[in-house]
């Protein structure tokens, strides 16, 4: 793997609350130079980072239902469309942690679909990663959540949101998720901080990694493999 091909599967995250404006440029800016995925923002920066990333290869990844979950669904599904409007490229939406917890497939599905059907209708269609806060569960409500996302056709599944107690990304996790919804991609997320934490996640299954440290573990690569 090149510098330039794990760039290419990071999706470069600033999620912090307190993130002003010229952080939010920063940001933008390396996502250019290095050349990530997308830059993943909260809803008050979507429109900015459209913005200063028109023009260039570089994708915004809007968030809903961030971080907790707990929002119902058509809030979720109001604010999706809010954040497509502004700009947004993708949709990271936070799924309803109790109903996995409870094996509550009906809520579940009805959570996840309204987001979905959002995302759907827009041509070309937005892609949706569901976040599950895999570190949050056992391996039957993982893979619970995961064969119920893979059923409903969503595009990833998400670890983590980076913000939860238990803790964030794990490579059994993504082993894991990847084995139960081989229909679906994986996004790492949550802790992924050194290059290696990186290689170790894609090798484990995952399609997209998302992270704040991503300038730092592209440099660390190219140090290490020069």
């Amino acid at each position: 793997m090149t510098d330039k091909e794990l760039a290419a599967y990071i999706d470069h995250t600033l999620l912090d609350p307190v993130a002003t404006r010229g952080e939010i440029e920063q940001l933008c800016d390396e996502a250019i130079e290095y050349r990530f995925h997308s830059v993943c923002v909260l809803p008050r920066w979507t429109s900015l980072a459209a913005e200063k990333l028109r023009g260039s290869e570089v994708v915004v990844d809007g968030v809903a239902g961030f971080p907790f979950g707990a929002d119902s669904a058509k809030i979720k599904a109001a604010q999706t469309k809010e954040v497509i409007m502004a700009g947004a490229d993708e949709i990271d939406m936070v799924a309803d942690l109790p109903s996995i917890i409870e094996g509550n497939s009906r809520y579940l599905r009805r959570d996840i679909q309204a987001v979905m059907k959002v995302c759907r209708s827009f041509r070309p269609a937005v892609v949706l990663k569901v976040i599950i806060e895999a570190s949050a569960l056992t391996e039957k409500q993982i893979r619970f959540a995961c064969q119920e996302c893979e059923d409903i056709g969503v595009d990833y599944i998400k670890t983590s949101t980076g913000m939860h107690k238990s803790g964030g990304a794990s490579v059994e996790a993504v082993q894991i998720m990847a084995e139960s919804a081989p229909g679906c991609k994986i996004k790492a997320a949550g802790g992924i901080r050194t290059a290696d934490d990186a290689v170790a996640m894609i090798e484990a299954g995952a399609s997209r990694i998302g992270c704040s440290a991503s300038v730092r573990i592209i440099e660390e690569f190219r140090q290490a493999n020069r």
